[in-house]
């Protein structure tokens, strides 16, 4: 169907379905021009393999040290650990964790403070499995065991960094 329109003066004849037509064509370039804008500026987040040993001990207040390695694009990082816990916490061990790192997109993207709540309790040995993430989005995925003699029903806070 035509139409007339007055436009300066000079009359203009047009076809609705042209209009239609040009609304979707504009409607897809631009979903296309953000789609590729987002793409561009966004990498793709990737994973690694963790391996962690640390000790714990406490009364009350405890305390863990330790160390452990990243592997991530090919390449290993050492990693230094350090941490304290504040609740029931008794005894003595030491934790052999392995696992996976995920949505990190540089080595350092590791580094930062991982919290937890946590109870349990190991006589002589005792398997563990955690999930954990940091203030960056990384999110650990570990499993081991802890040899020693420990009981804890506390707040704890594992710092991962770097070795630098």
């Amino acid at each position: 169907m035509r139409h007339l329109r007055q436009h300066d003066g000079v009359f203009v004849t047009r076809h609705r379905g042209d209009a239609i037509r040009f609304n979707a064509l504009r409607g897809f370039i631009v979903a296309l021009a953000a789609i590729l804008a987002a793409g561009l500026s966004t990498a793709r987040a990737d994973s690694g393999t963790v391996r962690l040993s640390f000790i714990k001990a406490g009364w009350v207040i405890g305390g863990s040290v330790g160390s452990g390695t990243l592997t991530f694009r090919g390449r290993t990082y050492p990693l230094v650990i350090g941490g304290i816990s504040y609740g029931l916490t008794f005894g003595g061990s030491q934790t052999f964790l392995r696992g996976r790192v995920t949505n990190i997109y540089r080595p350092s993207d590791i580094e930062g403070v991982y919290g937890a709540a946590g109870a349990g309790a190991t006589v002589i040995r005792g398997p563990q499995a955690i999930v954990l993430a940091n203030q960056k989005g990384a999110v650990l995925e570990l499993a081991g065991n802890q040899t020693g003699l420990m009981v804890n029903l506390d707040l704890s806070g594992m710092a991962l960094s770097l070795r630098r």
